[in-house]
């Protein structure tokens, strides 16, 4: 991966986004219910595609909930998967 990656949460458009050099490079919509959030859809932009940014977008999203307090229910099947994979998150995970 290459560039200055920053992920943050958008709540007006509910999801969080990954931007690379200041570009829009994907995002993670999700929907709140209490202090849940459902991750529903995990997309990263064709020309930022195959430079793991889809693994970087969670797990940033996943601390940022974390450090809030809040737990995620993964709807996503991307992000079941890395859920999979990252057991440090089940504490998180409603």
């Amino acid at each position: 991966m290459t560039g200055n990656t920053v992920v943050t949460d958008n709540p007006t458009q509910s999801r969080f986004e990954i931007h690379v050099d200041g570009t829009l490079a994907g995002i993670e919509d999700y929907t709140t219910s209490g202090d849940v959030l459902s991750f529903n859809h995990t997309e990263i932009y064709p020309e930022h595609e195959g430079l793991g940014l889809a693994a970087v977008l969670v797990g940033s999203a996943l601390e940022q909930l974390r450090a809030r307090g809040l737990k995620v229910h993964a709807v996503c099947p991307y992000v079941v998967k890395y859920l999979g994979k990252h057991p440090e998150y089940q504490d998180i995970v409603s």
